[in-house]
């Protein structure tokens, strides 16, 4: 049966976060992935809008793909090729939040979570990619950055390279039934979230603890880039704001939501610690001016400039990094505290 573009707007409107208009449309990868990413942020969603056209087109000539001869390769997507990256590193961060306490984790669990990731984008569309090569190079890759969470991005960069090299289009299948396409999605949906919500919910200061490490170690990578910082940081408080207004204000009445507003104070107060540690790198007072404090900057910049100490190249090329960003963090405007 023919897909209809405005019935697939219609689910797009209604249910796109969570994938209906993919489920409509057969794309049962798509959808699983906008199901455990909440459409992408909410970005992959929106930008999906000028898209559904061809989407919709795509699954009307399904008929097509079978035709394809099998040595033929898809293009190269540079899109789907970052995807992969993030959604990898993403499935390995939830791993390390859920799985971390399992025996072998850093060599069997870490790597499988990355690998599986990086397969979900491969197979979006009509592409998909050889699964014994992926997460070969995920599981060969892991054991050179045994036990350290950086792992994560090396294996997904390592798991996305083998998967494009090779990608293909999907093969020929016969037509299935809507319930076991349900009952296929539903299970990868469950043992995707299953273990994160018993960790959630039964190790919860745990999980809260690791979740906040994490988060500070990711955070203070952003100190030289004070704008994507902010981004980041809005993202990760968004969930916890759209709670709030739900339920009318902060506050939780559950004991379990209120350790989880500890982790939500702790990253609404990272901002202010950047401000404080800027301040101490410019040398100028809480109360400071923007004119005392582009003055500071100046001569600071004048004293650290790589080009004025090549006796000392890199401790003047640090120091000279550190007075950017702390200048580029207080030139913004305080950000006013959540009430």
């Amino acid at each position: 049966m023919a897909k209809g573009l405005l019935m697939t707007y219609v689910l797009w409107a209604l249910g796109g976060p969570v994938g209906l208009h993919h489920l409509y449309l057969g794309r049962d990868s798509h959808a699983l992935l906008w199901m455990l990413t909440l459409g992408g942020g909410g970005l992959g969603w929106l930008w999906e809008f000028w898209k559904l056209p061809g989407f919709v087109a795509q699954a009307n000539r399904v008929q097509s793909w079978k035709q394809r001869p099998e040595e033929e390769r898809p293009p190269l997507s540079l899109l789907r090729f970052a995807s992969q990256i993030v959604v990898g590193v993403y499935f390995g961060l939830v791993a390390l939040v859920s799985l971390s306490s399992m025996d072998n984790f850093y060599i069997v669990g870490l790597p499988l979570a990355v690998g599986l990731g990086v397969l979900l984008v491969a197979a979006v569309g009509n592409q998909t990619s050889d699964f014994k090569n992926t997460l070969g190079a995920a599981f060969l890759t892991s054991p050179v950055f045994y036990g350290r969470p950086i792992a994560i991005l090396p294996i997904s960069l390592a798991a996305s390279i083998t998967a494009q090299k090779h990608r293909r289009y999907k093969a020929s299948v016969g037509p299935e039934t809507l319930s076991v396409r349900l009952y296929r999605v539903g299970l990868a949906y469950l043992a995707f979230t299953g273990p994160l919500a018993y960790s959630t919910m039964y190790n919860t200061a745990a999980t809260i603890n690791y979740v906040a490490e994490t988060l500070g170690s990711f955070l203070s990578w952003f100190s030289f880039f004070p704008l994507l910082g902010r981004l980041v940081e809005s993202v990760l408080l968004l969930p916890c704001r759209i709670w709030w207004l739900l339920v009318g204000g902060p506050g939780f009445k559950s004991s379990r939501f209120q350790e989880w507003e500890k982790l939500y104070e702790f990253v609404d107060s990272f901002q202010d610690e950047k401000r404080q540690l800027a301040h101490q790198v410019l040398g100028v007072p809480e109360g400071a001016t923007n004119e005392e404090i582009h003055r500071s900057y100046r001569d600071l910049v004048k004293v650290w400039h790589p080009d004025h100490n090549r006796h000392q190249t890199e401790e003047a090329q640090r120091h000279f990094l550190e007075i950017q960003a702390a200048y580029e963090v207080l030139s913004q405007p305080k950000k006013p505290r959540a009430s």
